[in-house]
């Protein structure tokens, strides 16, 4: 299947261009910049990273009808969630074995979050990242992101 998913990429120079803009990020392999870039598509399509991650299901939801606040926020479970999966992983190692990750997670588990709104909140920062480097058609700089996912 791997091999299948390296042979379309291939076919197509633009598709093949923007994975090997994602794998610049730490802990971004081809298997999550392959459905990064199958999900989201072209990154005109969202005027923000705000919007991709609304889109991608990684942001919270709020359960509420005017002043009435149900419960905490949830993840959002709007589309088929095969981009959510995509950037667990990559969200998990990069919290265990990155630095600045792990001292993002730590910051928020002062904060009284749990483990996984910590695990979601790195999902979507990482997908932000994935963002503005699909839309830059830059490679990773870990100059523009300090305090986050630089090796």
């Amino acid at each position: 299947m791997e091999e299948e998913i390296e042979e379309q990429i291939e076919e197509d120079p633009e598709i093949n261009d923007q994975c090997s803009l994602l794998e610049t990020i730490p802990r971004t392999r081809l298997q999550t910049a392959a459905i990064v870039v199958g999900e989201l598509g072209s990154p005109e399509r969202f005027e923000s990273a705000r919007q991709a991650a609304a889109y991608s299901g990684l942001a919270p939801r709020h359960r509420e009808s005017g002043t009435f606040v149900r419960g905490t926020p949830r993840m959002s479970k709007v589309p088929d969630g095969r981009l959510r999966r995509a950037m667990y992983f990559p969200a998990m190692t990069a919290l265990r074995f990155n630095s600045a990750a792990g001292a993002f997670g730590d910051r928020l588990k002062e904060r009284g979050k749990e483990t996984m709104v910590v695990i979601g909140a790195a999902m979507r920062e990482l997908l932000h990242i994935c963002y503005g480097v699909l839309k830059s058609g830059r490679p990773f700089d870990p100059s523009l992101h300090p305090g986050t996912w630089h090796a």
